[in-house]
Protein backbone atom coordinates (compact mmCIF):
# COMPACT_ATOMS: atom_id res chain seq x y z
CA UNK A 1 0.00 0.00 0.00
CA UNK A 2 1.44 3.37 -1.46
CA UNK A 3 1.96 5.99 1.56
CA UNK A 4 0.27 9.44 1.61
CA UNK A 5 2.06 12.48 0.56
CA UNK A 6 2.36 14.54 3.45
CA UNK A 7 0.33 17.76 3.24
CA UNK A 8 2.22 21.07 3.01
CA UNK A 9 2.18 22.68 6.80
CA UNK A 10 4.05 25.67 8.21
CA UNK A 11 5.24 28.83 6.51
CA UNK A 12 5.19 27.23 3.48
CA UNK A 13 1.06 25.48 3.68
CA UNK A 14 0.57 29.32 5.21
CA UNK A 15 2.24 31.12 1.55
CA UNK A 16 0.31 27.88 -0.22
CA UNK A 17 -3.28 29.04 0.89
CA UNK A 18 -2.20 32.77 0.75
CA UNK A 19 -1.52 32.20 -2.98
CA UNK A 20 -5.03 30.48 -3.55
CA UNK A 21 -6.49 33.21 -1.82
CA UNK A 22 -4.61 35.97 -3.78
CA UNK A 23 -6.65 34.73 -6.29
CA UNK A 24 -9.77 34.56 -5.30
CA UNK A 25 -10.01 38.39 -3.55
CA UNK A 26 -8.58 39.97 -6.60
CA UNK A 27 -11.81 38.23 -8.61
CA UNK A 28 -13.96 39.53 -5.69
CA UNK A 29 -12.46 42.64 -5.71
CA UNK A 30 -12.85 43.26 -9.31
CA UNK A 31 -17.10 42.04 -8.93
CA UNK A 32 -17.16 43.97 -5.90
CA UNK A 33 -16.01 47.18 -8.33
CA UNK A 34 -18.32 46.50 -11.22
CA UNK A 35 -21.46 45.97 -8.92
CA UNK A 36 -20.77 49.23 -6.59
CA UNK A 37 -21.11 51.22 -10.21
CA UNK A 38 -23.89 49.18 -11.49
CA UNK A 39 -25.60 50.20 -8.12
CA UNK A 40 -24.81 53.63 -7.84
CA UNK A 41 -26.29 53.63 -11.58
CA UNK A 42 -29.42 52.38 -10.72
CA UNK A 43 -30.10 54.43 -7.50
CA UNK A 44 -27.95 57.37 -7.07
CA UNK A 45 -28.00 57.23 -3.30
CA UNK A 46 -25.43 56.73 -0.86
CA UNK A 47 -28.32 55.74 1.86
CA UNK A 48 -28.91 53.10 -0.71
CA UNK A 49 -24.73 52.16 -1.04
CA UNK A 50 -24.30 51.99 2.38
CA UNK A 51 -27.63 49.58 3.18
CA UNK A 52 -24.87 47.23 1.51
CA UNK A 53 -22.76 46.91 3.93
CA UNK A 54 -25.59 46.34 6.53
CA UNK A 55 -26.88 43.60 4.99
CA UNK A 56 -23.28 42.12 5.10
CA UNK A 57 -22.75 42.66 8.71
CA UNK A 58 -25.99 42.05 10.25
CA UNK A 59 -25.84 38.31 9.54
CA UNK A 60 -22.34 38.08 10.65
CA UNK A 61 -23.35 39.95 13.72
CA UNK A 62 -26.01 37.23 14.56
CA UNK A 63 -23.70 34.33 13.35
CA UNK A 64 -20.60 35.52 14.30
CA UNK A 65 -20.32 34.23 18.38
CA UNK A 66 -21.21 30.49 17.02
CA UNK A 67 -19.51 30.56 14.39
CA UNK A 68 -16.66 30.70 16.88
CA UNK A 69 -17.43 28.09 18.83
CA UNK A 70 -17.89 25.88 15.82
CA UNK A 71 -14.34 26.63 14.76
CA UNK A 72 -12.92 26.00 18.19
CA UNK A 73 -14.95 22.54 18.14
CA UNK A 74 -14.13 21.30 14.31
CA UNK A 75 -11.86 20.83 11.84
CA UNK A 76 -10.34 24.39 11.08
CA UNK A 77 -9.54 24.17 7.63
CA UNK A 78 -13.32 23.17 6.81
CA UNK A 79 -14.65 25.77 8.56
CA UNK A 80 -12.71 28.09 5.83
CA UNK A 81 -13.88 25.88 3.11
CA UNK A 82 -17.27 26.33 4.44
CA UNK A 83 -16.48 29.92 4.45
CA UNK A 84 -15.78 29.68 0.76
CA UNK A 85 -18.90 28.43 -0.29
CA UNK A 86 -21.53 30.71 1.03
CA UNK A 87 -19.49 33.50 -0.85
CA UNK A 88 -19.26 31.54 -4.30
CA UNK A 89 -23.08 30.80 -3.52
CA UNK A 90 -23.91 34.24 -3.68
CA UNK A 91 -22.03 35.26 -6.63
CA UNK A 92 -23.32 32.43 -8.56
CA UNK A 93 -26.76 33.78 -7.54
CA UNK A 94 -26.03 37.06 -9.14
CA UNK A 95 -24.18 35.66 -12.33
CA UNK A 96 -27.21 33.57 -12.78
CA UNK A 97 -29.96 36.64 -12.10
CA UNK A 98 -27.86 38.77 -14.69
CA UNK A 99 -27.36 36.68 -16.92
CA UNK A 100 -31.14 36.05 -17.35
CA UNK A 101 -31.80 40.35 -17.18
CA UNK A 102 -33.51 39.73 -13.94
CA UNK A 103 -30.46 41.70 -11.56
CA UNK A 104 -32.14 44.26 -9.46
CA UNK A 105 -30.23 46.21 -7.23
CA UNK A 106 -32.24 44.63 -3.60
CA UNK A 107 -30.50 40.79 -4.93
CA UNK A 108 -27.26 42.27 -3.94
CA UNK A 109 -28.68 43.23 -0.32
CA UNK A 110 -29.42 39.43 -0.06
CA UNK A 111 -26.36 38.24 -1.52
CA UNK A 112 -24.66 40.17 0.88
CA UNK A 113 -26.71 38.40 3.57
CA UNK A 114 -24.55 35.13 2.43
CA UNK A 115 -21.21 37.41 2.07
CA UNK A 116 -21.98 38.12 5.82
CA UNK A 117 -22.12 34.77 7.43
CA UNK A 118 -19.44 33.52 5.60
CA UNK A 119 -17.06 35.96 6.77
CA UNK A 120 -18.25 34.94 10.07
CA UNK A 121 -16.30 31.47 9.99
CA UNK A 122 -13.58 32.93 7.58
CA UNK A 123 -11.48 35.55 9.88
CA UNK A 124 -11.68 33.86 13.17
CA UNK A 125 -10.65 30.20 11.51
CA UNK A 126 -7.90 32.03 8.94
CA UNK A 127 -6.50 33.72 12.61
CA UNK A 128 -6.59 30.80 14.90
CA UNK A 129 -5.16 28.75 11.85
CA UNK A 130 -1.93 31.40 11.87
CA UNK A 131 -1.25 30.66 15.68
CA UNK A 132 -1.07 26.77 15.16
CA UNK A 133 0.70 26.41 12.07
CA UNK A 134 3.53 28.49 13.00
CA UNK A 135 5.78 30.33 16.26
CA UNK A 136 4.35 33.57 17.64
CA UNK A 137 7.66 35.03 16.38
CA UNK A 138 6.15 35.06 12.94
CA UNK A 139 2.72 36.32 13.72
CA UNK A 140 3.45 39.46 12.71
CA UNK A 141 4.85 38.55 9.33
CA UNK A 142 2.60 36.33 8.63
CA UNK A 143 -0.62 38.96 9.40
CA UNK A 144 1.61 41.29 7.61
CA UNK A 145 1.32 38.97 4.73
CA UNK A 146 -2.57 38.53 5.15
CA UNK A 147 -3.08 42.88 5.19
CA UNK A 148 -0.80 42.69 1.55
CA UNK A 149 -3.16 39.65 0.40
CA UNK A 150 -6.45 42.17 1.01
CA UNK A 151 -4.72 45.19 -0.35
CA UNK A 152 -2.81 43.65 -2.94
CA UNK A 153 -5.31 42.80 -5.91
CA UNK A 154 -7.30 45.80 -4.95
CA UNK A 155 -4.32 46.91 -7.24
CA UNK A 156 -5.61 45.30 -10.31
CA UNK A 157 -9.08 45.08 -9.27
CA UNK A 158 -10.78 47.75 -10.40
CA UNK A 159 -7.73 48.31 -13.59
CA UNK A 160 -9.20 45.01 -14.39
CA UNK A 161 -12.94 45.55 -13.92
CA UNK A 162 -12.89 48.81 -16.02
CA UNK A 163 -10.59 46.93 -18.91
CA UNK A 164 -12.58 43.56 -19.01
CA UNK A 165 -16.39 44.94 -18.52
CA UNK A 166 -16.61 46.38 -22.03
CA UNK A 167 -14.77 42.77 -23.54
CA UNK A 168 -16.76 40.05 -21.03
CA UNK A 169 -19.50 42.03 -19.45
CA UNK A 170 -20.20 41.58 -15.72
CA UNK A 171 -21.25 37.65 -16.52
CA UNK A 172 -17.59 37.09 -17.69
CA UNK A 173 -16.19 39.02 -14.08
CA UNK A 174 -19.24 37.09 -12.10
CA UNK A 175 -18.07 33.51 -13.92
CA UNK A 176 -14.07 34.24 -12.83
CA UNK A 177 -15.12 35.22 -9.38
CA UNK A 178 -16.63 31.79 -8.84
CA UNK A 179 -13.77 29.98 -10.72
CA UNK A 180 -11.34 31.83 -7.92
CA UNK A 181 -13.10 30.28 -5.28
CA UNK A 182 -12.62 26.66 -6.19
CA UNK A 183 -9.40 27.61 -6.47
CA UNK A 184 -8.74 28.87 -2.82
CA UNK A 185 -10.33 25.63 -1.68
CA UNK A 186 -8.13 23.67 -3.89
CA UNK A 187 -5.19 25.38 -1.89
CA UNK A 188 -6.75 24.58 1.38
CA UNK A 189 -6.90 20.74 0.39
CA UNK A 190 -3.36 21.08 0.11
CA UNK A 191 -2.45 21.71 3.22
CA UNK A 192 -2.33 20.50 6.84
CA UNK A 193 -3.28 22.78 9.54
CA UNK A 194 -2.88 21.47 12.80
CA UNK A 195 -5.78 21.17 15.47
CA UNK A 196 -4.75 23.26 18.92
CA UNK A 197 -3.96 21.42 21.96
CA UNK A 198 -6.50 21.46 24.71
CA UNK A 199 -5.89 23.63 27.20
CA UNK A 200 -7.17 23.55 31.12
CA UNK A 201 -8.90 26.74 30.39
CA UNK A 202 -10.62 25.06 27.05
CA UNK A 203 -11.19 22.45 28.90
CA UNK A 204 -13.10 24.45 31.36
CA UNK A 205 -14.73 26.92 28.73
CA UNK A 206 -16.67 23.71 27.83
CA UNK A 207 -20.27 23.56 27.79
CA UNK A 208 -23.33 23.90 25.13
CA UNK A 209 -23.05 26.20 21.74
CA UNK A 210 -25.07 28.94 23.84
CA UNK A 211 -22.72 29.00 26.47
CA UNK A 212 -19.62 28.99 24.89
CA UNK A 213 -20.24 31.80 22.53
CA UNK A 214 -21.04 33.50 25.19
CA UNK A 215 -18.24 32.94 27.11
CA UNK A 216 -16.20 34.42 24.48
CA UNK A 217 -17.62 37.93 25.47
CA UNK A 218 -17.17 36.49 29.51
CA UNK A 219 -13.33 36.44 28.24
CA UNK A 220 -12.92 39.54 27.24
CA UNK A 221 -15.15 41.74 29.34
CA UNK A 222 -12.71 40.30 32.63
CA UNK A 223 -9.52 41.23 30.95
CA UNK A 224 -9.88 45.05 30.93
CA UNK A 225 -6.55 45.28 28.72
CA UNK A 226 -8.61 43.20 25.97
CA UNK A 227 -11.63 45.07 26.50
CA UNK A 228 -9.72 48.67 26.12
CA UNK A 229 -8.20 47.56 23.14
CA UNK A 230 -11.77 46.62 21.39
CA UNK A 231 -13.31 49.76 22.43
CA UNK A 232 -10.32 51.74 20.37
CA UNK A 233 -11.64 49.97 17.37
CA UNK A 234 -15.21 49.72 18.46
CA UNK A 235 -14.82 53.96 18.20
CA UNK A 236 -12.72 54.22 15.32
CA UNK A 237 -14.62 51.61 13.60
CA UNK A 238 -17.44 54.47 14.00
CA UNK A 239 -15.50 56.91 11.95
CA UNK A 240 -13.71 54.81 9.27
CA UNK A 241 -17.33 52.88 8.58
CA UNK A 242 -18.70 56.07 7.99
CA UNK A 243 -15.80 57.54 5.71
CA UNK A 244 -15.68 54.09 3.79
CA UNK A 245 -19.79 54.55 3.02
CA UNK A 246 -19.17 58.18 1.62
CA UNK A 247 -15.81 57.19 -0.26
CA UNK A 248 -17.65 55.93 -3.60
CA UNK A 249 -20.49 58.17 -3.62
CA UNK A 250 -18.24 61.34 -2.85
CA UNK A 251 -15.55 60.97 -5.09
CA UNK A 252 -18.68 60.09 -8.30
CA UNK A 253 -20.80 63.03 -7.06
CA UNK A 254 -17.44 65.15 -7.73
CA UNK A 255 -16.39 63.50 -10.48
CA UNK A 256 -20.04 63.52 -12.33
CA UNK A 257 -19.78 59.75 -11.90
CA UNK A 258 -16.65 59.10 -13.34
CA UNK A 259 -15.50 55.53 -13.17
CA UNK A 260 -11.98 56.24 -14.46
CA UNK A 261 -11.62 58.31 -11.50
CA UNK A 262 -13.01 56.22 -8.63
CA UNK A 263 -11.01 53.25 -10.10
CA UNK A 264 -8.15 55.46 -9.79
CA UNK A 265 -8.95 56.45 -6.14
CA UNK A 266 -9.38 52.48 -4.95
CA UNK A 267 -6.35 51.36 -6.88
CA UNK A 268 -4.38 54.15 -5.04
CA UNK A 269 -5.70 53.01 -1.98
CA UNK A 270 -4.69 49.14 -2.61
CA UNK A 271 -1.04 51.09 -3.50
CA UNK A 272 -0.71 52.11 -0.33
CA UNK A 273 -2.40 48.88 1.47
CA UNK A 274 0.01 46.95 -0.43
CA UNK A 275 3.60 49.25 0.87
CA UNK A 276 1.90 49.21 4.51
CA UNK A 277 1.49 45.13 3.94
CA UNK A 278 5.35 44.33 2.53
CA UNK A 279 6.52 46.84 5.03
CA UNK A 280 5.14 45.06 8.04
CA UNK A 281 5.62 41.55 6.05
CA UNK A 282 9.16 42.33 6.31
CA UNK A 283 9.59 44.32 9.35
CA UNK A 284 6.87 42.54 11.81
CA UNK A 285 6.09 45.96 13.81
CA UNK A 286 6.66 47.38 16.73
CA UNK A 287 8.17 45.87 19.37
CA UNK A 288 5.50 47.22 21.58
CA UNK A 289 2.49 46.40 19.40
CA UNK A 290 0.01 48.54 21.33
CA UNK A 291 2.26 51.63 19.31
CA UNK A 292 1.47 50.19 15.90
CA UNK A 293 -2.79 50.03 17.31
CA UNK A 294 -2.68 53.77 18.65
CA UNK A 295 -0.53 55.49 16.89
CA UNK A 296 -1.49 54.28 13.95
CA UNK A 297 -5.19 55.33 14.30
CA UNK A 298 -3.90 58.66 15.12
CA UNK A 299 -1.49 58.87 11.55
CA UNK A 300 -4.90 57.47 9.78
CA UNK A 301 -7.17 59.70 10.61
CA UNK A 302 -5.20 62.87 10.37
CA UNK A 303 -3.51 61.53 6.79
CA UNK A 304 -6.48 60.22 5.48
CA UNK A 305 -10.69 61.36 6.31
CA UNK A 306 -9.35 64.45 6.73
CA UNK A 307 -7.11 65.57 3.44
CA UNK A 308 -9.02 63.16 1.40
CA UNK A 309 -12.68 65.36 2.40
CA UNK A 310 -10.58 68.49 1.72
CA UNK A 311 -9.49 67.23 -1.44
CA UNK A 312 -11.95 68.29 -4.70
CA UNK A 313 -9.57 65.80 -7.38
CA UNK A 314 -7.35 63.26 -8.40
CA UNK A 315 -4.17 65.35 -7.09
CA UNK A 316 -5.12 64.78 -3.78
CA UNK A 317 -7.17 61.90 -3.73
CA UNK A 318 -4.30 60.21 -4.80
CA UNK A 319 -1.76 60.51 -2.77
CA UNK A 320 -3.82 61.03 0.41
CA UNK A 321 -5.07 57.55 -0.52
CA UNK A 322 -2.09 55.89 -0.76
CA UNK A 323 -0.39 57.62 2.72
CA UNK A 324 -3.92 56.34 4.33
CA UNK A 325 -3.57 52.94 3.47
CA UNK A 326 0.00 52.90 4.57
CA UNK A 327 -1.31 52.98 8.39
CA UNK A 328 -3.94 50.19 7.99
CA UNK A 329 -2.07 47.22 8.13
CA UNK A 330 0.51 48.86 10.88
CA UNK A 331 -3.15 48.98 12.90
CA UNK A 332 -4.76 45.75 12.20
CA UNK A 333 -0.96 43.47 12.04
CA UNK A 334 0.09 44.80 15.71
CA UNK A 335 -3.27 44.02 17.34
CA UNK A 336 -3.49 40.54 16.19
CA UNK A 337 -0.73 39.89 16.54
CA UNK A 338 -1.12 40.86 20.55
CA UNK A 339 -4.30 38.62 20.33
CA UNK A 340 -2.60 35.89 19.11
CA UNK A 341 0.04 35.96 21.59
CA UNK A 342 -2.20 36.20 24.27
CA UNK A 343 -5.07 34.20 24.04
CA UNK A 344 -4.68 30.12 23.91
CA UNK A 345 -4.86 29.06 20.34
CA UNK A 346 -7.58 26.53 21.66
CA UNK A 347 -10.16 29.32 22.78
CA UNK A 348 -9.31 31.79 19.49
CA UNK A 349 -12.44 30.85 17.25
CA UNK A 350 -15.07 32.03 20.05
CA UNK A 351 -12.69 34.61 21.47
CA UNK A 352 -11.84 36.30 18.14
CA UNK A 353 -15.34 35.84 16.94
CA UNK A 354 -16.78 37.99 20.23
CA UNK A 355 -13.71 40.26 19.71
CA UNK A 356 -14.79 41.06 15.92
CA UNK A 357 -18.29 41.21 16.55
CA UNK A 358 -17.65 43.96 19.34
CA UNK A 359 -15.32 45.65 17.32
CA UNK A 360 -17.54 45.77 13.66
CA UNK A 361 -20.65 46.28 15.96
CA UNK A 362 -21.23 49.63 14.73
CA UNK A 363 -20.96 49.16 11.26
CA UNK A 364 -24.60 48.60 10.59
CA UNK A 365 -24.99 51.99 12.71
CA UNK A 366 -22.20 54.05 10.78
CA UNK A 367 -23.63 52.99 6.71
CA UNK A 368 -27.29 54.06 8.30
CA UNK A 369 -25.60 57.21 9.88
CA UNK A 370 -23.09 58.53 7.10
CA UNK A 371 -25.74 58.24 4.74
CA UNK A 372 -28.50 59.84 6.08
CA UNK A 373 -26.35 62.62 7.41
CA UNK A 374 -24.89 62.91 3.80
CA UNK A 375 -28.58 62.54 1.84
CA UNK A 376 -30.48 64.60 4.36
CA UNK A 377 -28.26 66.95 5.81
CA UNK A 378 -24.85 67.94 5.04
CA UNK A 379 -25.43 67.60 0.97
CA UNK A 380 -28.21 69.98 0.80
CA UNK A 381 -26.84 72.30 3.58
CA UNK A 382 -23.39 72.57 1.44
CA UNK A 383 -25.66 73.01 -2.35
CA UNK A 384 -27.55 76.50 -0.69
CA UNK A 385 -26.21 79.43 0.43
CA UNK A 386 -26.60 79.70 4.24
CA UNK A 387 -24.60 79.70 7.52
CA UNK A 388 -23.02 75.95 6.70
CA UNK A 389 -21.94 76.32 3.74
CA UNK A 390 -20.46 80.14 4.51
CA UNK A 391 -18.53 78.61 7.11
CA UNK A 392 -16.89 75.28 5.91
CA UNK A 393 -16.99 76.08 2.01
CA UNK A 394 -13.34 77.32 2.21
CA UNK A 395 -12.29 74.21 3.90
CA UNK A 396 -14.39 71.75 1.47
CA UNK A 397 -15.81 74.44 -1.30
CA UNK A 398 -19.70 73.97 -2.05
CA UNK A 399 -21.74 71.74 -4.82
CA UNK A 400 -22.44 67.95 -5.13
CA UNK A 401 -19.99 65.98 -2.68
CA UNK A 402 -19.17 69.18 -0.38
CA UNK A 403 -21.43 67.40 2.26
CA UNK A 404 -19.72 64.26 2.02
CA UNK A 405 -16.27 66.08 2.16
CA UNK A 406 -17.43 67.51 5.17
CA UNK A 407 -18.49 65.06 7.43
CA UNK A 408 -15.28 62.80 6.24
CA UNK A 409 -12.92 65.82 8.24
CA UNK A 410 -15.08 65.45 11.09
CA UNK A 411 -14.42 61.21 10.77
CA UNK A 412 -11.21 61.96 10.58
CA UNK A 413 -10.70 63.49 13.46
CA UNK A 414 -12.44 61.45 15.39
CA UNK A 415 -10.91 58.32 14.45
CA UNK A 416 -7.76 60.52 15.68
CA UNK A 417 -9.12 61.70 19.14
CA UNK A 418 -9.60 57.36 20.00
CA UNK A 419 -6.43 56.73 19.14
CA UNK A 420 -4.99 59.35 21.24
CA UNK A 421 -7.27 58.69 24.13
CA UNK A 422 -5.82 54.79 24.32
CA UNK A 423 -2.69 56.41 25.77
CA UNK A 424 -4.33 58.14 28.51
CA UNK A 425 -5.73 54.61 29.51
CA UNK A 426 -2.84 52.48 31.37
CA UNK A 427 -4.49 49.44 30.98
CA UNK A 428 -4.57 49.89 27.07
CA UNK A 429 -1.11 51.55 26.81
CA UNK A 430 0.36 48.34 28.89
CA UNK A 431 -1.82 45.66 27.48
CA UNK A 432 1.05 43.81 27.06
CA UNK A 433 2.98 44.10 29.94
CA UNK A 434 -0.39 43.46 31.95
CA UNK A 435 -1.53 40.07 29.76
CA UNK A 436 0.97 37.46 29.82
CA UNK A 437 1.44 35.25 26.77
CA UNK A 438 -0.64 32.18 26.18
CA UNK A 439 2.85 29.89 26.27
CA UNK A 440 3.86 31.05 29.51
CA UNK A 441 0.42 30.45 30.96
CA UNK A 442 0.37 26.26 29.33
CA UNK A 443 4.51 25.98 30.56
CA UNK A 444 3.54 27.11 34.12
CA UNK A 445 0.38 24.55 33.83
CA UNK A 446 3.01 21.80 33.27
CA UNK A 447 4.95 23.24 36.00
Amino acid sequence: MMATKPRLSGMTGFIVVWIGQIFSVLASGMSGFALTIWMYQQTGSATAMGMMQVTFILPFLLISPFAGVMVDRYNRKLMMMVSDMFAVTATFGILILFGLDKLEFWHLYVANLFYGIGNAFQWPAYSAAISTMMPKEQYGRANGLMSLMEAGPGVLAPLLAGALLPLITLTGILLFDVLTFFIAILALMLVHIPQPVRTEEGKAAQGNIFQEAAWGFRYIFQRPSLLGLQMIFFFGNLFSGMFFTLLAPMVLARSDNNSLIFGSVQTAGAVGGIIGGVVMSAWGGFKRRVHGVLAGWILLGLSGPVLMGMGRGLEVWIPVMIIMNLFGPLINTSNQAIWQSKVAPDLQGRVFSARRLIAWFTNPISPILAGTLADFVLEPAMRTQGAVQTLFSPLVGSGPGAGMGLLMVFCGLGAAAVGLAGYFIPAIRKAEDLLPDHDQLAKAEIT
